[in-house]
């Protein structure tokens, strides 16, 4: 089988995910399957059947150990959260760049950090607080490659910490902590001051100077302050800490606590915790109309055993021995599901109703039912969990819900080899690269715009490309031209009512012993004060932590469903390849200054005086701007390539995907006075557009857009091409490369 057969000729966004995020140096699809499912048969046959895939780590990473590399089979870790002293704190940095460096995301609670104010003995005499350490972590994700992205970091902090109003309003600062989520751990005390709008009592106490720090909370207030932000800016969302506690097999463990959650939240782990992911495709486990379930029960016990062999081939692998030791004691799997919602569509229910929450709570109960009856016959074979007290797991109220009387007995008898099961994670790339829906979201949408440039590095060029779901439905019925004629079905998130959003996560975490990665996707005129009504209702009906995102706010980053502007004589003109333009000296010139990480940088670009097209471009370093055969060597190239007939936008393009540099990271952190970008190259492409943009509307005679670099409006663009990312399940996503913050 040939990668077009497993996914198809027309999906080259897919093929292009694969070929650049998971094939391993030209290996062939049947090598790739090999080397992925490491002799396991049924889980190569399930991967070929696209039921069912691993975690993004292990389809890149699995086997790879043999070549020398350093890397790890899991997307996600929680750190020991640092203690109250300055060497804790940069220990904990250090280890947050190790993890990264291995290719894994991280959470870090900040809740042990003494709060603004509070005396410390040193030559500052009060601390800055803990909310002032989030720049740091925060630069350090920057900082640290991971294969052509970023390390993904979730910062959290608890409700009573004194410095929670700080840590909230972090996010309406758009140049502050740019490389992080952050979400507040919210209690039902908390939770219940704000429904009756009584006082919250913040503690903190400091043993070391005998501080015992109090103070009164409007609960109420803050929480409106907090739905406001997250709707003007889409952070921090909620965790809701007492149900994440006490939901899940060791809830009766008295001496287990979590530390935190991984970037998407989907993942609650104690210190040093890791969690291997893989997702089941439940739409293909649908055949005429109908689900089948023997043959999921099957797939879940395959997917269980497999996801235990990576646990053991993968223990050596981890960055840390905090991590090695954690995984070692509790060994975490996170079996998850992806394709939901074309589940439903083909099963001929509506997301969200009431025929689709009944199917979908007896499906997860089914689901947990097995992993733990299956992870019960493994420990009989290999041995229970190092920590697991059987007793303790079947007293659980998560178990005594989910578990038949004969996995009860299984359980009884042997223990569980694993101390948590289920998860559902965002699977961004992974669901775009089969082209299905992702984790538990709805279909973000029924048709969005595609640009080719990114891909293949031509010219831009707009078209609409339907949801795989929608176009497969459109071509079974030939008398349905457009989107509108659908099924009531076909809904999405923008305009699914986010009640029965809430509804069916909150249906399948009484199944999930982990947690859920969510967000509520709301369409730019969704009212303000609703948003208080997504959170309540969420904390009410048991979900585990949620978050929202609204079309319009000023954290843009989803995708574009919007038609296109860009008319056929807007687009630049191709030329034939191999002709390179002779410059006239009628070319009109423009500048700009930039400010990089090793100083300034003057950018003069030349337009055609007729077409305003870019001819040249000439690079040169102020007194400390950084190597100057480097800027005339790129100036050369972007020079040809416009020659050439390469419109600017695919150059950009090509300047834009060039990564992240120390020392602009730094600088951007430090000084915040770097332009757009986050290295000289992409610093370059951003005054390229502001220029051409210049040239354009003078051409025209009409006023030119506000440059790029005053309007500071960065749209939270993909790294690797640009496009706008769509945000859903917690994780940025673009639908246009495939990149994932997330993965």
């Amino acid at each position: 089988m040939e990668i077009t057969d497993w996914l198809g000729e027309n999906n080259q966004l897919g093929i292009d995910i694969w070929t650049k995020k998971y094939c391993y140096e030209n290996e062939t699809f049947e090598q790739w399957l090999d080397r992925i499912s490491a002799g396991n048969s049924d889980i190569r046959e399930m991967i070929k059947q696209q039921k069912f895939l691993f975690g993004g780590r292990i389809l890149a990473n699995r086997g790879l150990e043999k070549t020398g590399r350093k890397i790890t089979l899991s997307n996600c870790y929680v750190l020991t959260p640092p203690e109250d002293s300055i060497e804790s704190i940069f220990d904990t940095a250090g280890k947050l760049a190790r993890t990264f460096s291995y290719g894994g995301g991280a959470g870090i609670d900040i809740s042990k950090l003494a709060p603004r104010g509070a005396k410390i003995n040193n030559t500052a005499s009060q601390t800055s607080g803990a909310v002032s350490f989030t720049d740091l972590f925060s630069m350090v994700t920057g900082l640290i490659g991971q294969h052509g992205r970023r390390g993904a970091l979730m910062l959290t902090i608890s409700c009573d910490h004194p410095d929670l109003e700080e840590f909230m309003n972090v996010k309406t600062d758009l140049e502050r902590v740019t490389k992080a989520n952050m979400s507040i751990r919210v209690t039902n005390e908390f939770m219940g001051c704000v429904k009756q709008r009584t006082m919250f009592t913040q503690k903190f106490d400091r043993p070391e100077s005998g501080e015992q720090i109090r103070k009164q909370l409007n609960a109420a207030e803050f929480f409106e302050r907090l739905c406001y932000t997250n709707w003007d800016f889409g952070e921090p969302g909620c965790l809701y800490w007492d149900r994440i506690s006490s939901w899940n097999l060791l809830s009766e463990f008295p001496n287990y606590s979590y530390a935190g959650t991984n970037p998407c939240a989907e993942e609650p782990l104690p210190a040093g915790g890791s969690c291997l992911l893989g997702s089941l495709n439940l739409a293909k486990f649908v055949k005429d109309g109908r689900f089948l379930n023997d043959e999921f029960v099957q797939a879940v016990r395959i997917c269980v055993r497999g996801l235990n062999d990576v646990l053991e081939e993968g223990l050596p692998l981890h960055p840390l021995e905090e991590q090695r030791n954690s995984v070692r004691e509790w060994r975490q799997i996170g079996l998850g599901i992806m394709g939901l919602a074309d589940m439903l569509i083909e099963l001929g229910y509506t997301f969200g109703s009431e025929e689709s929450i009944t199917f979908c709570d007896k499906l997860g109960k089914l689901m947990a039912d097995t992993a733990m009856n299956e992870s019960a016959l493994i420990a009989k074979e290999k041995g229970m969990f190092e920590k697991c007290v059987p007793e303790q797991i079947i007293a659980s109220p998560y178990f005594k819900a989910n578990a038949s009387p004969e996995t009860t007995e299984l359980v009884k008898q042997y223990g569980l080899r694993n101390s948590q099961l289920l998860t559902i994670a965002p699977t961004g790339t992974l669901s775009t690269m089969l082209g299905i829906s992702g984790g538990i979201e709805p279909i973000f949408a029924l048709s969005y715009e595609r640009r080719t440039t990114s891909l293949n590095g031509d010219q831009d060029k707009y078209y609409k490309v339907y949801t795989p779901i929608v176009q497969a439905y459109m071509d079974k019925h030939l008398d349905i031209k457009d989107e509108k004629d659908l099924p009531e079905r076909f809904v999405t998130a923008q305009s699914l009512d986010y009640k029965k959003r809430i509804d069916m996560q909150a249906t399948w975490q009484k199944h999930i012993d982990a947690s859920i990665s969510s967000t509520v996707n709301l369409p730019e005129q969704f009212p303000e004060k609703d948003v208080y009504n997504i959170y309540m209702y969420a904390w009410e009906s048991g979900c585990k932590g949620i978050t929202v995102f609204r079309d319009g706010c000023k954290r843009l980053g989803i995708l574009s469903t919007k038609e296109s502007k860009k008319t056929e004589e807007e687009q630049p003109k191709e030329e034939k390849r191999g002709v390179v333009d002779v410059v006239d000296d009628n070319v009109i010139g423009k500048k700009r200054k930039l400010m990089t990480g090793c100083g300034s940088l003057h950018c003069t670009a030349f337009f055609n005086p007729n077409t305003g097209e870019l001819m040249e471009a000439y690079l040169n370093k102020g007194s400390t701007g950084g190597c100057n055969n480097f800027m005339v060597g790129l100036s050369r190239m972007i020079s040809l390539a416009a020659r050439s007939g390469c419109g600017i936008e695919a150059i950009v393009d090509q300047l834009k995907s060039t990564g992240s540099c120390p020392s602009y990271v730094v600088r951007t952190h430090t000084k915040r006075d770097t332009s757009m970008g986050s290295c000289c190259p992409m610093a370059v492409g951003w005054a390229l557009t502001d220029m051409y943009k210049e040239m354009q509307a003078q051409l025209k005679g009409v006023k030119a857009e506000e440059p790029e670099e005053k309007k500071r409006e960065i749209i939270n663009p993909c790294p690797k091409c640009g496009a706008e990312l769509e945000f859903q399940g917690g994780c940025n996503v673009c639908k246009s490369c495939g990149w994932t913050k997330c993965e």
